[in-house]
């Protein structure tokens, strides 16, 4: 396969101006995705304006961290790939919100916190130690897919419901803007900032619309800036800002789906990002290192109250589209995030972003996620009647199931005799992805088929 054209190598360090603008660039493509995580959170903990934009600064900031220990050879793979929160998380989380929704944001962040501390250490030992490549042999396409997509169409209430219906005419509106930006403008800019544009536009005509009183105070496309002007300037608070992590082996348990996702979606964005790069494929060694460095990242960003993350597709698109793959220009977009996290103020702007903007972009997004769980089943046989039945055994499992166990826990307690144990179990059926991946891989491990069935062909001779 012929290398893609390259500008600037891993290696390579482009002028500081240069290198300036194409961090910035970085951030400026992860930042709509990105940004929108912490902003399904927020509401759904029950944060005030104030809290949501501490909650971004955080974010922001765990994410330079991660990014910077990422490209680090030796500490993390060494490729130049952006370390983003990451949407595998979203289901895991909704579910630790819901057990402890009455203890209000803070105690929910700090059993976050918690969750991604453990989670994340156990990451870094399953990288560090080489075990990733013993956990390889049972994800396959076949369980990666339902997973994937379970995440998506899990996420449907929380894009529609949620969100998008407060307002349909500025939720469509984003929706239309996006599918114009991503596939009908010629425009390289739209089509690489197609999630922004839309939501910015979006933003704009909301704003517009508040100071001409079309959108009055209460209305769900109301744009209120009194929480810009009141914020701080400075955010120094980032060590455990919502106080010490908090650990339940419920929250463990049901973050563990989250996990499990983002070391597979990493593998092969590892492969992606080296081609993209115009580098060899990741040795095993890199890609060992690569999931250990997601691990510490997460565990850190448990620290510092944010959410977990990983590696970022999009970014690795900006590569192939630039040809700059350098790594420290990745890290000076890394750096741009970390200052960006310390600014009180735009945080707070950010978090005034109105329901029917984000419910416009999450239909888009989810339903693309969801998209993109079908297309990882293509690297299998997909006309198996045995991967048919398995893959529509356990998405069906990741949609129905939960709703089943949700109001159930106190029968989970009874019947596994004790409350730690039933609640933990009782988290991770609840969770849709938990649900997919287990289901898909016990059938995938124990139904007979062959490795081209499997997907895994290729992997088993290399």
């Amino acid at each position: 396969m012929a290398k893609k054209k390259i500008l600037f190598g891993i290696e390579d360090k482009p002028a500081l101006p240069l290198a300036i603008l194409g961090g910035a660039q970085h951030v400026l493509t992860l930042f709509g995705a990105t940004t929108l995580v912490p902003l399904i959170f927020g509401p759904a903990m029950g944060m005030s304006p104030q809290q949501i934009a501490v909650f971004l600064g955080c974010v922001y900031f765990g994410m330079g961290v991660a990014t910077i220990i990422q490209t680090w050879p030796g500490l993390g793979s060494g490729l130049p790939i952006v370390q983003g929160s990451s949407f595998s998380f979203i289901p895991p989380i909704m579910t630790i919100i819901g057990m402890y929704q009455a203890q209000g944001p803070s105690a929910i962040m700090q059993y976050v916190g918690g969750s991604l501390i453990v989670g994340g250490v156990l990451l870094a030992i399953i990288g560090y130690t080489g075990l990733v490549g013993h956990v390889r042999r049972i994800i396959t396409p076949v369980v990666i897919g339902p997973t994937i997509m379970a995440i998506g169409f899990s996420l449907a209430q929380v894009a529609v419901g949620g969100n998008a219906a407060n307002y349909w005419p500025v939720s469509l509106l984003v929706v239309v803007l996006v599918f114009f930006f991503s596939l009908v403008s010629k425009r390289r800019f739209f089509n690489i900032f197609a999630v922004i544009s839309a939501i910015v536009i979006a933003y704009l005509v909301c704003l517009a619309g508040s100071f001409l009183g079309i959108f009055p105070d209460g209305h769900a496309a109301h744009v209120n800036l009194g929480t810009v002007a009141g914020a701080d300037w400075l955010r120094l608070n980032v060590i455990m800002p919502w106080g010490a992590p908090k650990f339940s082996l419920a929250a463990v348990g049901a973050i563990s789906a989250g996990f499990l996702c983002v070391m597979v979606e990493s593998i092969g964005d590892y492969h992606s990002c080296a081609f993209a790069a115009g580098a060899d494929d990741p040795s095993e060694r890199q890609i060992s290192d690569g999931i250990g460095a997601e691990g510490v990242g997460c565990a850190l960003s448990g620290i510092f109250g944010s959410v977990g993350t990983t590696s970022y597709t999009e970014n690795i698109g900006v590569i192939g589209l630039t040809g700059i793959a350098s790594r420290y220009v990745v890290r000076i977009g890394a750096v741009i995030l970390i200052l960006m996290s310390f600014i009180g103020k735009f945080g707070a702007l950010v978090a005034t972003m109105p329901s029917p903007v984000i419910g416009g972009a999450y239909i888009t997004l989810f339903g693309t996620i969801g998209a993109l769980g079908i297309q990882n089943l293509m690297r299998a046989d997909i006309g198996s009647q045995r991967n048919v039945m398995i893959v529509g055994f356990a998405f069906l499992m990741s949609q129905g199931l939960p709703a089943w166990v949700d109001p159930n826990q106190e029968l989970f307690v009874a019947s596994f005799l004790g409350n730690t144990l039933g609640t933990t179990v009782w988290a991770v059926l609840k969770t849709p992805m938990a649900v997919a991946a287990i289901c898909a891989i016990i059938c995938d491990s124990l139904v007979p088929g062959t490795p081209e069935e499997r997907g895994i062909a290729k992997t088993e001779k290399s």
